[in-house]
């Protein structure tokens, strides 16, 4: 049978380009493919081609010489070579599962020459074993028939060799003995790999921890020996029962890029047991208990049965927004119609003369009053006027309310970009109130309105977090977005910030920059918060700094630069659910009114939460710069765990009731280093929203 194989693999050979046979015909296979891997097919000159065909059979050519290039990089244990190869290939196009003649595939070779980095970047891509090994006993088998097979056919080519001493044939038939030669020494050597190699050692270790009250998260760490073979799957396995008898499932992970596994639709409030256990070409190994040795499906809600805080809040939100718009609607179609045909014609009179009003375009100077102004950014490029300008227009010239109470409102309405008519039509209806607030609002609905139709665009970002101010008066409201795609639009273009920067001639004098000069200068540092505000937490348990200012009109959070839409914080674990067994504990502890934990006990100090919690405060308080021994009057907020989606919770740390909130004048001795932001509260919560 093998024999037959062995002809086989010539006759294909003799139809498609030949793989190399040899280390040496394997270095100039590489030295020769080594340019042509590295070009994109798209770079050829397609006209050459005749056809899509020919395309496609040049572009197999390719793919097919990779996958005899990948054989050849694992069986001369080139590493570097195999991890180009897999960069640059997708498992498809290198046929990474498919046997080849001999019935072998690329980690079969690795695994058998004890190769673990080469089989360790095999399993990561995707490869496994040959399905032909269906036991020890034909794994050996087969290894044995290959290197007979092998040792026979150099037998048979030194004696060709030995009488063909003068023929011309001569030269070829001994490239063939090498060739053969070099082959018979690697089956033996996959053959010794294979009977030296025992089964792997249980996985070092094994934790367990509750997931949610339905699943448990098992992560597990490689054995200590894996006995001269490379592992290539784990089993996971759970019972209700210590002795796994009967077991309830079992789950084998092939993929080991990440040694974790999840275990779902578990019973809430039941005893699971787990252990894991590893796989070698000799078989699995004996299983690893899980530490702790059982868990219980639970979450800290199951506590005091609370239910979640923000359950049908959007939709109630949205079903009276819906209520308010109709109501408007109702008032827009009915309170109008007295004096109907002399306010349409003032209306439509005003439509015109506002499209050749100065204050429909640009604005390329300030005056003393308050400006909107967009900044919409790709890369290191922003979008500017025509004037080379950034877009500003103007909201009112003779602004004399209190800024902060009609910023906020502004805030609130960037959540609405696409709802300004209507509100617009709502603010008219009540116009009748003439206060200054109102007025303001007004002006404001309508210079979005403006650099919405200016530029084309209807969401016009995120607002930045405080106005940009001068000492002539003028006051700017900024907008940021960024740009993913390439769009052009008609009255702005792309200029790069460092050109933009370098042109613009201010005319105010250096010691009183106008609020566009202060503008431009800072502009990178308000693109950087913006694009740092947009960032997400990677899933897990936090542990949250509430600390809070007070002015006169506002009160303001602390935060990361880094980070600014989220509390100062720590990550504690990368499990986010906190267990009902780990809840009660927390809630014993503010029972008894105990101080933050930041030495161990005696009783505690077996508990997972406790060590976790103690490491994540002592890295919390050197972040903000406050001296431990100053955490003991500190709190742990015990009301509830604050969940953000189903991948993100917070634990809050709060400082002394009297140290929570500082008031103007108030010292606070402990002053966090720099690299954070003290945001208004309400501007905070928007960005958390988002």
């Amino acid at each position: 049978k093998m024999t037959q194989q062995m002809r086989d693999l010539q006759l294909a050979q003799a139809r498609k380009p030949p793989g190399p046979s040899s280390p040496n015909a394997a270095k100039r296979l590489y030295r020769n493919l080594s340019g042509k891997f590295r070009v994109n097919y798209t770079s050829f000159d397609e006209g050459s081609l005749v056809g899509r065909g020919e395309k496609e059979k040049l572009r197999k050519s390719y793919l097919f010489q990779s996958n005899a290039a990948l054989f050849e990089a694992v069986e001369l244990q080139d590493l570097d070579r195999v991890q180009e190869l897999l960069k640059q290939y997708s498992p498809e196009e290198l046929d990474l599962n498919t046997p080849n003649s001999e019935g072998l595939l690329p980690l079969d070779i690795a695994i058998m020459t004890n190769n673990a980095p080469i089989a360790r970047a095999l399993l990561q891509a995707g490869a496994k074993e040959s399905p032909h090994f269906v036991s020890l006993e034909s794994r050996s088998l087969h290894l044995s028939t290959l290197v007979r097979e092998a040792e026979q056919r150099v037998n048979e080519l030194m004696a060709q060799v030995v009488n063909e001493a003068h023929n011309t044939d001569y030269s070829e038939k001994e490239k063939q003995l090498k060739a053969w030669e070099w082959r018979f020494r690697l089956y033996k050597r996959m053959k010794a790999g294979f009977e030296h190699a025992r089964v792997p050692d249980a996985p070092s270790s094994v934790h367990l921890s509750v997931a949610s009250s339905s699943s448990l998260q098992v992560t597990f760490w490689e054995p200590l020996s894996v006995n001269s073979a490379v592992v290539t799957k784990y089993k996971v396995e759970w019972s209700c029962s210590p002795t796994f008898s009967p077991p309830l499932g079992e789950a084998v992970i092939n993929k080991l890029k990440d040694l974790h596994f999840t275990i779902h639709g578990l019973v809430s409030g039941t005893t699971y047991h787990v252990r894991v256990s590893a796989y070698n070409m000799k078989g699995w190994g004996p299983p690893q208990a899980s530490a702790p040795p059982f868990a219980i499906p639970s979450n800290w809600r199951e506590y005091d049965g609370r239910a979640p805080r923000r359950r049908g809040q959007a939709e109630a939100l949205d079903h009276l927004l819906g209520q308010v718009k109709t109501i408007h609607q109702h008032c827009v179609c009915h309170e109008p119609c007295k004096n109907q045909p002399q306010s349409r014609k003032h209306s439509v009179s005003k439509s015109l003369k506002h499209l050749f009003h100065p204050g429909s375009k640009f604005l390329k100077t300030l005056k003393r009053g308050l400006y909107l102004t967009a900044i919409f950014y790709k890369d290191d490029n922003i979008l500017v006027t025509h004037e080379d300008q950034i877009p500003v227009v103007e909201i009112d010239d003779t602004y004399s309310c209190l800024l902060m109470q009609d910023f906020l409102w502004f805030t609130k309405v960037s959540c609405m970009w696409d709802e300004i008519l209507w509100l617009r039509q709502c603010v008219t209806v009540s116009q009748s109130s003439c206060s200054c607030i109102l007025q303001t609002r007004f002006k404001m609905l309508l210079a979005i309105s403006q650099m919405q139709g200016l530029l084309g665009i209807q969401d016009l970002g995120q607002v930045f977090f405080e106005p940009v101010k001068d000492k002539q008066g003028n006051i700017l409201i900024v907008t940021l977005k960024e740009v993913k795609t390439n769009q052009t639009f008609e009255s702005v273009r792309w200029v790069p910030i460092c050109k933009l920067q370098t042109s613009r001639k201010s005319v105010s004098t250096p010691e009183e920059p106008t609020a566009l000069d202060m503008l431009l200068i800072s502009v990178q540092d308000k693109m950087a918060y913006h694009q740092r505000s947009s960032h997400a937490l990677s899933p897990g348990l936090y542990l949250g700094y509430l600390k809070l200012c007070s002015a006169v009109d506002q009160i303001r959070v602390l935060v990361l630069e880094r980070l600014p839409n989220i509390l100062c914080h720590v990550k504690i674990r990368s499990n986010p659910n906190i267990s009902r067994e780990e809840w009660a504990w927390l809630q014993k502890m503010a029972s008894v009114e105990e101080s933050v934990p930041t030495e161990p006990e005696a009783d505690t100090s077996q508990n997972p939460l406790f060590q976790e919690l103690q490491v994540a405060i002592k890295e919390l308080m050197t972040l903000v710069n406050v001296p431990l021994q100053e955490a003991k009057d500190f709190r742990l907020y015990s009301q509830e765990v604050l969940d953000f989606g189903d991948q993100v919770s917070f634990l809050l740390l709060l400082p002394p009731s009297d140290d929570v909130c500082t008031a103007p004048g108030q010292n606070n001795p402990y002053t966090p280093r720099s690299g954070f932001l003290t945001l208004p509260l309400q501007i905070f919560e928007l960005g958390e929203e988002m």
